[in-house]
Order: structure tokens, then sequence, then C-alpha cells
């Protein structure tokens, strides 16, 4: 998907079949001077792709929750609002946790749509930012800002957009234990509800994954009742050698990414 930056002109797709939320969005979109297709269906991934989008807005009740998950998986670098309305809260979670950036019930006001997509995006750019646009070697790893995942190799580990996000915010931390609470700020954008387990429920998804692709590794630890930590530790029969992450040089990281791009 297209980067946004402070400048950039920001392109918009809306998919309802409200004709006058569609209306309404247009004339504000417009006022904005923002790049807008509205449409009245659901487009594949190709026609995403092909409109070089900085943001989806989707009704779910038009789509359903499914194609949430299917275009985060395919296109993790586009940001996703999805305008409903109301629904149950398990719709809600689930649209949330496969993928959507944020939530937001009709009838709503215009100026809060905006505001809600600026915030995205604003959230995304600004996670853009973190440990700059090179790839991390940690341990076997190689961590990918270009392609949203972690590579052993030429082998992905097959991230979601949180899993990949998550693991990106770790790994950029130096080494540091980041706190719960601040995990779920980075990631999702917004201030944790007590007894919320989506950071526990995500790192675990994380590890299995990191775990099958470099089974002699271990990367992300648990600081109890704190947070998470990652470190790069090989496995030695009962010991754990730790290795630090680093950055790649940047004659390192185009190596990488051609290497990747020969290999597709």
């Amino acid at each position: 998907m297209a980067a946004t930056s402070e400048s950039s002109p920001v392109r918009i797709a809306l998919v309802d079949d409200d004709s006058g939320l569609l209306k309404v969005m247009e004339r504000r979109f417009e006022a904005l001077r923002w790049d807008r297709e509205l449409l009245s269906y659901a487009p594949g991934p190709d026609q995403l792709t092909a409109l070089r989008l900085h943001g989806l807005l989707i009704n779910p009740s038009l789509s359903g929750i499914e194609y949430i998950e299917r275009v985060s998986v395919a296109l993790p670098g586009l940001a996703i609002v999805a305008v409903s309305p109301p629904v149950s809260v398990a719709d809600r979670v689930r649209a949330l946790r496969g993928g959507a950036d944020d939530w937001v019930t009709k009838p709503c006001h215009p100026e809060e749509l905006v505001a809600r997509i600026q915030a995205v995006l604003r959230r995304r750019r600004i996670g853009m930012m973190v440990g700059d646009d090179e790839p991390i070697s940690a341990g076997q790893l190689t961590i990918r800002p270009d392609r949203f995942d972690a590579y052993v190799g030429d082998e992905p580990a097959g991230l979601s957009r949180k899993e990949y996000e998550l693991l990106r915010q770790l790994a950029s931390a130096g080494g540091r234990v980041l706190e719960r609470e601040q995990i779920y700020q980075r990631v999702w954008g917004y201030t944790m509800v007590r007894g919320d387990r989506s950071v526990d429920v995500f790192v675990r998804k994380l590890r299995t994954k990191l775990e099958k692709l470099s089974p002699d590794w271990r990367y992300v630890h648990t600081h109890f009742g704190i947070g998470y930590r990652f470190a790069p530790e090989q496995v030695d029969g009962d010991t754990t050698l730790p290795v630090p992450a680093a950055p790649l040089s940047a004659a390192e990281g185009a190596a990488v990414r051609l290497g990747l791009a020969a290999s597709s």
C-alpha cells in the first residue's frame, strides 16, 4: 500500500451501500482534497492494490467480517476502518483482532469519521518510523518492514499484520522490557482495558510461529506481571546464549531485499 506522509494526498476508498453516507463523505473528502473511491461493493485485493490506497472504510454488514480478515492478510500495509450499524461486541472484537484498525458505529458524525481515519493513519505513520525502514537481523531472523514479515533465509513466518507490528515494536525496543499497556497502545492504538488479554494472546501466536520457523532460538521473553522483552537467545542443550539484535546496514538490507525478490 502507498506510504503516507504529512504532505502527500490521502487516498481513501469508502465501501458502503448507504447512499446518504456516501454523499456526505464525498463532500467531506473533497473539502479535504483527499483522493477517494466510493463503492457499493467490496473490491478484491487486486483492485485495492491497483487503487494504491492509504485507507479503506468498509461496512462489514455489506462485505462480511471475513473480508476484513482476508484483506488485512493480503494487504498488511492498508489501514482499515469498519463503519457499521450496531452489531454485537463479539463481531466488533473479531474484526479488530482480524485486522481492522478501528470500528465506528453508525449513525456517526462525518467529522468523527474523518478524525478516526486521520488518527489511524497518524498511528501507522509513527509506526513506520520505528527502527527506520531497514531490516533487523536477530538470531536467525530477518525482520522485513517492506514485507511485514520475518524470514529465515527465504522462508517467511507468515505473520498477521498485528503479529508483525508486535514483533517490530519489541525488536525495536533495544532489549528493554515493554509493559503490556505500552505494547497495546503502540500496536492497537488504544488504552488497554483492564483484564484485556489481547497482548498475551498475540505474543503466544507470535512465539509459536517464530519457534516453528527457528526452533533452536527463543526470541520473546516474559517478565511476569510486567510485560515482554525481545532478545534472540540460542538454545544449546539446557542453556540459552543471548545474541544482540541489530539493524542491518544499508548494503546488507539491500542485499536481503534483492535476494528475496529474486526467489519470489
